[in-house]
């Protein structure tokens, strides 16, 4: 487990290094952290984007998956850059299929290589819940996917312990993630939509004011409610 972390923490340095390399020798910090440089870029993004949206999609998709599945990176990064790209509905759509693949891959790999030391560490902490995810494998997912509570990471390995079917575990994580998904590309959509309208940088009560930004928080906090309640009666012994 301290080699996984090790390469894991390497993986992420010379990619952030490589990434900032190419950056810093295009730009310079002033020119990064302007408000005129954010809007352009973005611009920029979007209409490549609508000109070229299944091309877009796929590169998105591949390099989600690859963060998802073998750096076991976050996945509300890439929500947010989903909203921002693709807007609200296909956002979600986009980025979902692709928070799946990478688990199903992550869960596939770590299977293989990993079912004994993920057994030694987490089976008696869950054995309780073996009987009810045996019940119904895809309703149980769905639930643990919904309820959250547990990083990404994690959670896209803990199923081994349950022998969970890859249909199932497919179609839990897709649909148990949505409305979580949905929410954080909603924001991601808003911010974009925020930087669009406004030729000068919206001040931080303005942002609070707009409904894209604030219905999106409070849709979240609302899912957390619904979540908490859930996963008591989902944990219930």
């Amino acid at each position: 487990m301290k080699n996984i972390k090790i390469w894991i923490g390497l993986s992420y340095l010379i990619i952030l290094s490589v990434f900032l390399y190419f950056l810093f020798s295009k730009f310079s910090i002033q020119e990064i952290t302007s408000y005129d440089f954010i809007r352009s870029n973005s611009e920029y993004l979007v209409n490549f984007r609508e000109s070229n949206l299944i091309l877009v999609s796929i590169i998105f998709i591949a390099i989600g998956v690859l963060w998802i599945s073998v750096l076991f990176g976050f996945g509300s990064p890439l929500a947010l850059v989903s909203g921002f790209l693709f807007g609200v509905y296909f956002g979600t759509i986009i980025v979902a299929i692709t928070l799946s693949l990478g688990a199903t891959l992550a869960y596939i790999f770590a299977n293989f290589f990993f079912k004994n030391l993920i057994e030694e560490k987490f089976a008696n902490r869950f054995e309780f819940l073996e009987k009810k995810i045996q019940a119904n494998e895809f309703i149980a997912i769905l639930i643990y996917r919904f309820i959250g509570g547990i990083p990404f990471q994690i959670a896209n390995l803990l199923p081994i312990l349950f022998k969970i079917k890859l249909k199932n575990y497919f179609f839990g994580t897709f649909l148990g993630i949505i409305p979580q998904v949905f929410i954080i590309v909603s924001l991601g959509s808003g911010l974009e939509n925020q930087i669009k309208k406004n030729i000068e940088p919206p001040s931080f009560f303005k942002l609070l004011t707009s409904f894209e930004i604030y219905g999106p928080v409070i849709a979240f906090l609302i899912l957390l409610i619904l979540a908490f309640i859930v996963r008591k009666l989902f944990f219930k012994n």
